[in-house]
């Protein structure tokens, strides 16, 4: 067999990258069960009518097809998902009968895009998504709710750099280009959501010639999108742009309240997250009709928004009842494969064992593995060592996976325990002896270059 190809776009991790992407993964978990958020995962496919229901995805839905498709259209009708939020709304439709509302959930798996790869963008992915959905009505409170939720859970990734989320909310710009005259808000919110890609001059180009907004209501425009805050002082700034509209009014009275409802969490997170109002943001999707988020990773802004979501007020509904919901996603891979890649995160052993038992020889082998499940009965990680070689070998083995402790039987039924690293050997018994903390699970290390990234 040759030598495979790399497959560009589906991103294969290391046994000590995977180490880090398994310590994001459980930290995820932990935090979103810790605030009641059950967990769930939906099939890999979905109808192409659900799937192209909303918004504008068509060129990155991967059709199902099987090898001898004989249907006219050349495919079975169904599509990888491309996220995880059209794939829960079709979940909570067919299962609402069994669900309790408000229904909190949280999923984590894979996503697929027929986009074009680069780095942070990639066609098979792994996001991490919190939603909380009602019955007919969901209180507004559930917005600041998942905001804290995502903070809580980013901060505690504390081999990460810093988060900054951006929040913003569809109301209070709709409302504001309404108040203008525009007569086309959906397309204002379009163009202006290009800001990150165009100068702010092709921007109003853009609004006045494709848009037919007029030169002052244009610069109006872009006068909002560069309000930026920390606190809910962006109000005012709003305010003094002369605008008045009842959606404006409600858009910006929830958007303070989610700034103000995480404040203080980002205040005790020691600068792991930051929030901040960004009144630039729309989101590409047209599902949402409230609050919206984006997060940008400190020093890697390039890669753009790496967590996102909002509010969605009528993404679900069965013709009689309508489920609206609010929700958050991080993408996982977006974030990690480009920190893996350089080197900038990286686990100290590529394997789980904290220690290697050493082997005497080959009649030793079952002492050896009785010494070994004494140690995996308190949930120690080890492994026996594969052949009985001088112990200088079996040393420089454990040093290649970077097994911290090697483990001597003695001739006189006693036990050694040496740590590798420092030469430290002493007496130890299998029933009691533990490693520290630090070295019973793999640790990420972080490169000096990164602790340095502002």
């Amino acid at each position: 067999m040759a030598k495979p190809t790399p497959l560009s776009g589906f991103p294969e991790l290391l046994p000590a990258q995977r180490v880090v992407e398994q310590q994001v993964l459980d930290t995820l978990r932990r935090v979103f069960e810790l605030h009641g958020f059950a967990n769930i995962e939906t099939r890999a496919v979905e109808p192409l009518d659900q799937l192209l229901r909303k918004g504008d995805t068509s060129k990155e839905v991967y059709l199902l097809r099987r090898l001898h498709e004989e249907s006219a259209e050349g495919h079975a009708g169904l599509g990888l998902h491309f996220d995880l939020t059209v794939p829960f709304a079709r979940y909570v439709l067919e299962h609402a009968g069994k669900l309790e509302f408000p229904f909190r959930r949280y999923q984590i798996q894979k996503v697929w895009r027929g986009e074009r790869p680069q780095e942070g963008r990639y066609r098979e992915f792994t996001q991490a998504d919190i939603d909380i959905v009602g019955r007919d009505e969901l209180g507004f409170h559930h917005d600041v709710e998942v905001a804290r939720v995502m903070l809580d859970a980013l901060r505690r990734l504390d081999f990460l750099p810093p988060f900054r989320l951006q929040v913003n909310n569809r109301k209070l710009i709709q409302g504001f280009y309404s108040g203008l005259g525009a007569t086309d808000t959906d397309e204002v919110m379009r163009v202006v959501d290009k800001l990150d890609k165009l100068s702010t001059d092709q921007v109003r180009a853009l609004l006045v010639d494709e848009v037919g907004l007029t030169g002052e209501q244009a610069d109006a425009c872009l006068a909002l999108a560069t309000i930026r805050s920390t606190d809910d002082s962006f109000v005012a700034r709003v305010r003094e742009l002369g605008v008045e509209h009842p959606l404006l009014d409600e858009g910006l009275t929830e958007l303070a309240a989610v700034v103000r409802g995480c404040a203080p969490l980002a205040a005790h997170a020691d600068g792991k997250v930051s929030i901040e109002a960004d009144l630039s943001i729309a989101r590409g999707l047209d599902y949402y009709t409230g609050t919206v988020f984006e997060t940008r990773l400190a020093g890697h802004e390039s890669l753009g928004s790496i967590c996102s979501g909002g509010r969605y007020d009528a993404l679900a509904t069965d013709g009689r009842t309508t489920y609206p919901g609010v929700g958050i996603s991080l993408g996982v891979s977006r974030v990690l494969v480009p920190l893996l890649g350089s080197g900038a995160l990286v686990a100290d052993r590529t394997v789980p064992s904290a220690v290697l038992v050493a082997l005497l020889d080959d009649d030793a082998r079952e002492a050896a593995d009785a010494i070994a499940d004494a140690l995996r009965a308190r949930d120690i990680p080890c492994e026996v060592a594969p052949s009985p070689q001088k112990f200088g070998k079996q040393i420089r083995y454990a040093e290649r996976r970077g097994i911290p402790y090697v483990w001597f039987p003695q001739d006189d039924g006693g036990h050694q325990v040496k740590d590798i690293r420092t030469g430290n050997q002493v007496d130890a018994d299998p029933a009691t002896w533990t490693p520290s903390s630090s070295d019973l699970r793999p640790q990420v290390v972080i490169s000096p270059s990164e602790e340095t990234t502002p």
